[in-house]
């Protein structure tokens, strides 16, 4: 499949998908029954999987959405922008980050210095995607649907340059 000038081809299936999502729905679940949850999905990429994530949870939670972002077509800029930041009802409360993959890890980073103060009673986080080898952080990504190789991908939410969010699987650029 063509997106503008890239070739991609299928690298996680739907039902693949669904499976990671389900395993992790489970995990989070199970860890915050009885607890006072906040979600917070980061736009635009986590979308989908907080959509598919969020109406498998069986415990309540409130659904608030931030948006920071660092990239620009297939690359981060190094700089993290906000558009929308968390709501101070979070203090005192337990929050979710949702993120759809975690590289070099530098977005997070930035919105964890914020999040934290705002006094959170805890603080996770839960990736459907992490890459190892590119992450530079120096914090805990408490859960992860799958690890993944450096390359650069498409769909399920995750866009190049605003192109391929829709598609239903995850795609790959071909080398």
């Amino acid at each position: 499949m063509k997106i503008k000038d890239k070739e991609f081809v299928p690298y996680i299936s739907e039902a693949e998908l669904a499976s990671m999502v389900d395993r992790l729905a489970a995990d989070v679940s199970r860890d915050y029954e009885g607890r006072d949850l906040v979600v917070c999905p980061v736009l635009t990429g986590a979308y989908m999987f907080a959509a598919d994530l969020l109406r498998r949870l069986s415990v309540p939670c409130e659904v608030h959405f931030v948006k920071y972002s660092s990239y620009e077509g297939m690359s981060s800029t190094g700089k993290v922008t906000c558009q929308l930041p968390f709501p101070p009802s979070v203090e005192g409360r337990d929050v979710l980050i949702l993120e759809d993959v975690i590289d070099s890890g530098l977005s997070m980073h930035h919105l964890l210095d914020e999040l934290k103060a705002l006094k959170p009673r805890s603080i996770r986080i839960c990736a459907l995607l992490f890459k190892p080898n590119a992450f530079k952080g120096d914090y805990k990504v408490d859960y992860v649907g799958r690890e993944i190789g450096n390359e650069f991908i498409v769909g399920y939410g995750m866009d190049y340059d605003e192109q391929g969010r829709t598609l239903p699987e995850i795609m790959v650029v071909k080398n």
